[in-house]
């Protein structure tokens, strides 16, 4: 990977703080399974010590190339979504590990890079895949899928009030002409709804964030990691999860709620700090919750 390509993947979040909670065992096995660009992996790398693994994990054919910046005979890197880690662990014959950390959502790689079509900022062919052999991408959705499917992702996945303006507006248009870039969807919907400038990039955001989450299945991939990886964690081992927006948050709050076995550090999750923001914009909406396992 050459260097702006390599510059492009995100600053991690809230580094110190992901460190502090999951880490308990220096020589400890551990797993960051959203490899991205390797930020958090290297980071935990320099505070474990020579007799520990770590294991990473993304499904993105271009995070693959950035694994080569890591040469450290304590790391393997598995190309796969998350939600078949305990599958993985199965195969190399590993019971428990000490801790695992997931940082959720789309990278700033992909959100910068147009052709993937997951940024508002940038035209480029409606896709969204964060694994690019999957079969579905956004312009099936958007050209595709009936009124009530898309009034029902806008809704659950996008938490946006007009879901059903929206998915007839859509309905409508690619009638006429099939709706196949980034910039084809925005100018039909800013066209033909009337927001105000000061919500038009978060309106925007949250029609992105709704088709991404519906291309990638993320939020059911979420609930069966988190559901199938405790029975992978060690007695006071831990569970660090950063998310950025309500519906990621929810799952992982609502799971630990309902599991009688896990306990948080704090009593709300850690945000990044106000330097952190300043210096890293893409931070300001992370929200961290650690937990650790009682058997």
């Amino acid at each position: 990977m050459n260097n702006e390509q390599n510059n492009n993947f995100h600053q991690p979040v809230m580094v110190k703080e992901v460190i502090e909670n999951l880490i308990t065992n220096k020589d400890g096995i551990y797993i960051d399974c959203t490899f991205g660009g390797g930020g958090h992996s290297k980071k935990i790398l320099e505070n474990l010590d020579k007799n520990a693994k770590l294991i990473g994990f993304d499904q993105d054919e271009d995070v693959v190339k950035n694994v080569e910046n890591i040469s450290d005979d304590r790391f393997n890197f598995i190309k796969s979504n998350f939600k078949y880690i305990c599958n993985f662990l199965d195969y190399l014959n590993i019971d428990y590990i000490d801790g695992v950390f997931a940082d959720l959502g789309v990278s700033s790689y992909q959100i910068d890079t147009p052709n993937r079509g997951f940024s508002t900022r940038y035209n480029g062919d409606l896709d969204m895949r964060m694994n690019v052999n999957n079969q579905k991408n956004a312009y099936d959705i958007v050209n595709r899928y009936s009124e009530k499917d898309l009034i029902y992702i806008f809704e659950n996945y996008g938490e946006l009030y007009n879901s059903k303006k929206i998915a007839q507006i859509i309905i409508k248009n690619r009638y006429y002409k099939k709706i196949k870039t980034t910039d084809d969807i925005k100018e039909i919907l800013l066209t033909n709804i009337k927001i105000p400038i000061s919500y038009k990039n978060r309106f925007l955001a949250q029609v992105f964030q709704a088709l991404r989450i519906e291309v990638n299945d993320e939020l059911t991939s979420l609930e069966i990691f988190l559901n199938k990886i405790t029975s992978k964690i060690k007695e006071n081992g831990r569970i660090v999860v950063l998310s950025y927006h309500s519906l990621e948050d929810r799952i992982v709050k609502n799971f630990a709620k309902n599991n009688k076995n896990l306990t948080p550090l704090f009593p709300k999750p850690l945000t990044p700090s106000k330097e952190e923001i300043s210096s890293n914009s893409r931070s300001r909406s992370a929200k961290l919750r650690s937990y650790f396992l009682k058997k």
